[in-house]
């Protein structure tokens, strides 16, 4: 356990996407770290199963099934959150998806479904988190998973690269309007990071020729944010907002 999050005792968190990859990861270090999590995402089974393995570290944790597209369940969840766990001090915006086609092939539907996932649900859900924090005049941590993509191009990911570029943006904003809050507001950029949804494509011809191409020949593992995550969720990090940080090995400058 890495002593950068160790002032998180007491802190209240709350991540999305939690059931799975990066969002999963992200629960378990800031509960080694001391912060009570609070665990969102559709699968509700998987949540409780994490809640349980943060139990058997010593942490807390406790679950919330939520769509992030379902805009009226957004501030319900992060109220009950705020009841079972206490006031929300660290929000960590990680749900996301991506469809893979040719900008021609896109439809509607494909691009409802990443936006809604992908921008409009967590602009919606930081808003409400944020609206608390500026209630309780306390501060707190935003902290936005945008990508890689959000800082350079990559065939067949039109949507998902707007999608975070509109975060990454979105970062800047919050942190300019919310910085007199002492809310900082900051933004992760990972790169190729190895989870169960892309593990399957990395083991094939297409999968390891896009690792031969990058800078260090490897991919990550969701544990490489570890440090960021932790000092962005920390007091450390107060000096810190709108920044927009890639966590990549160095894959921006394919």
């Amino acid at each position: 356990m890495t002593n950068i999050g160790d002032n998180l005792n007491g802190k209240v968190a709350l991540v999305t996407g939690a059931s799975s990859g990066l969002g999963h990861r992200a629960a378990v270090a800031l509960a080694e770290a001391g912060a009570k999590v609070a665990l969102t995402a559709r699968r509700i089974d998987r949540l409780e199963a994490l809640a349980s393995e943060i139990g058997g570290f010593g942490g807390h944790a406790a679950a919330f099934a939520l769509d992030i597209r379902d805009a009226d369940a957004i501030e319900q969840i992060a109220a009950d959150a705020a009841r079972t766990l206490g006031a929300i001090d660290i929000l960590v915006n990680n749900a996301g998806v991506s469809v893979v086609k040719r900008p021609e092939d896109f439809t509607l539907e494909d691009y409802d479904f990443v936006h809604e996932t992908n921008v409009k649900g967590p602009f919606l859900l930081a808003q409400a988190v944020g609206r608390e924090m500026i209630k309780r005049g306390q501060g707190g941590k935003i902290i936005n998973i945008s990508s890689m993509m959000a800082l350079r191009t990559t065939a067949k990911l039109t949507l998902y690269g707007m999608s975070k570029a509109a975060i990454a943006q979105m970062t800047k904003q919050m942190a300019l309007e919310w910085a007199r809050h002492d809310i900082q507001v900051n933004a992760i950029c990972p790169g190729y990071i190895e989870t169960e949804m892309n593990a399957d494509h990395w083991k094939t011809p297409a999968g390891q020729g896009m690792i031969a191409a990058m800078p260090r020949r490897r991919i990550g593992t969701p544990e490489v944010m570890d440090g960021l995550l932790l000092l962005l969720a920390s007091s450390r990090s107060d000096y810190m907002t709108g920044t927009l940080i890639p966590v990549d090995d160095g894959q921006v400058m394919m």
